[in-house]
């Protein structure tokens, strides 16, 4: 099954429990009435703002890249600071 969403979001909109609910229930049918392999539907289901989240995703340019330097070094300092009080990888 096919949903044109955001990397992270493969059952639908944050929060959005009634698309989450009928995205699950797509596969669970789609599992069941699948007649061979590579087989796939997509969703009717729309990104809030379209394909709009497209325009941003995986940008690194003049405008942000300070922003992920430092969201960077400080996501590298939290790791070493729970692998140096025992508590290893973060999630």
């Amino acid at each position: 099954m096919f949903q044109d969403f955001p990397l992270g979001n493969p059952c639908g909109v944050p929060y959005d429990s009634v698309m989450q609910h009928a995205t699950v229930g797509m596969a669970l049918d789609l599992l069941d009435s699948v007649k061979g392999p590579q087989t796939t539907v997509q969703t009717p289901f729309v990104w809030p703002n379209g394909m709009g989240w497209r325009a941003n995703y995986m940008r690194v340019d003049e405008s942000n890249i300070e922003q992920l330097r430092r969201e960077g070094r400080e996501r590298r300092e939290g790791q070493a600071k729970r692998r140096s009080q025992g508590r290893g990888r973060s999630n």
